[in-house]
């Protein structure tokens, strides 16, 4: 039976690989562009423990790394471990969150107990993506031989915060790579899911000289 193939940030706390070993599942560790957890070329997932939570609202990171999810990846979810949500702040500002990630951002939130929940919910995702659903994994995961059309989205894939789905758009507006990476700034923001700021990042690695 083929194994489901999980990718993992390289920032993940390691102690919930062990709860996937009951599972047929292959575990990767790479560096994600976002979130923690990426299952299919459009399934991404950012986990938090309660306390993880928390933090970020008080650091108000949370709301940059679920709108990074959402402008790379078509299906983002959210994973919320634990129990204790409330206690640190008042339950309004907690609730108002809530509400705006899962009305404003349209990202859902799953509820987990703990870590070994958390790890049977993204296998079961991941298998349905990939078995029953037939999304394909990531490009930058494979490890068969590509036709050259796969080869040309890889290719376009590498380049600043470009997802499988936008490397595809990218590729279908400018029709070769190489128009893509001769595009200006303002040609790139005619591609659906351009927005200005990943524009600027493309045309800086494809222009700035490279120095060691």
């Amino acid at each position: 039976m083929a194994k489901v193939l999980i990718f993992i940030d390289k920032r993940e706390n390691n102690d919930i690989e062990k709860y996937f070993y009951q599972y047929e599942v292959e575990i990767q560790k790479k560096m994600l562009i976002c979130g923690d957890f990426l299952l299919s070329d459009r399934v991404v997932i950012e986990r938090k423990t309660t306390n993880d939570f928390i933090n970020s609202i008080i650091d108000k990171r949370i709301f940059n790394q679920l709108k990074e999810m959402k402008e790379n990846f078509e299906k983002p979810l959210l994973i919320i471990e634990g129990n204790s949500l409330y206690g640190r702040l008042q339950p309004n500002i907690i609730r108002g969150v809530l509400a705006a990630i899962t009305i404003d951002l349209q990202i859902p939130i799953i509820w987990t107990k703990d870590m070994a929940e958390t790890a049977g919910m993204i296998y079961w995702i991941a298998r349905r993506e990939q078995f029953d659903m037939k999304r394909e994994i990531p490009l930058r995961g494979k490890k068969s031989k590509l036709s050259l059309s796969e080869q040309q989205e890889f290719l376009i894939h590498g380049l600043p915060n470009i997802s499988i789905k936008r490397s595809k758009d990218l590729l279908k507006y400018f029709k070769t790579p190489e128009k893509v990476f001769k595009a200006s700034e303002k040609e790139l923001l005619k591609v659906k899911g351009i927005g200005k700021g990943i524009a600027k990042k493309i045309r800086k690695i494809l222009t700035t000289k490279y120095s060691k």
